[in-house]
């Protein structure tokens, strides 16, 4: 990967237009069965991989574990309710990020007081809340990324011109990680504060 045209730029924006999240009201209404919950899931979170056609976005074996480490209330008879389902996306969202105990230092509490609850605010409006911020944040996503490529473009001037867009292109690479770096650093600074 090179940052040789405009062309990159453009096809990593469109893929941040394309970012999207699970409404509830797309969440079936009744509980589901676990082959249910995974063919659900891989139909609406298929396009968040990076290789769509081999990557597994939820298997048994992954909801069975998050149920054995607490990261899931077990299913009632073996199905799983629409409460289930959405503590489900957060673990998808976090687990590429966060470890498992991380995962359970931000799920438990909020498992605890707002799953499965008779009256106030439930997982659902939780959830609406949070992911109703999401437009706003990938247009300033969007921005960053646009500074962080222009920034990167003037990198490496003095560069053999035979390598200066690959080493260009990991400058880019860099800044975008380090801004991961960063922020993994401050979610863990505030889990542990708790």
């Amino acid at each position: 990967m090179t940052l040789e045209s405009e062309d990159l730029l453009k096809s990593i924006l469109d893929s941040l237009d394309r970012i999207d999240y699970i409404r509830p009201e797309e969440i079936p209404d009744i509980e589901l069965y676990m082959d249910q919950v995974t063919t659900f899931m891989d139909s609406r979170l298929k396009n968040t991989t990076r290789n769509p056609e081999e990557d597994k976005i939820l298997t048994k074996t992954m909801i069975n574990n998050y149920a054995k480490n607490d990261l899931l209330p077990p299913p009632v008879r073996k199905k799983y309710s629409r409460e289930h389902m959405l503590l489900l996306i957060f673990i998808y969202y976090f687990k590429g990020i966060l470890s498992i105990s991380d995962i359970q230092s931000i799920l438990n509490p909020l498992t605890d007081k707002y799953f499965r609850a008779s009256e106030g605010m439930g997982l659902e409006d939780i959830y609406n809340e949070v992911f109703g911020l999401e437009k706003e944040e990938v247009q300033f996503l969007k921005e960053d990324v646009m500074r962080k490529y222009h920034k990167a473009e003037s990198t490496f001037a003095d560069a053999p011109e035979e390598e200066r867009e690959f080493l260009r292109t990991f400058s880019f690479l860099c800044m975008l990680s380090f801004d991961v770096y960063i922020k993994k650093l401050l979610i863990e600074k505030i889990i542990d504060t708790k």
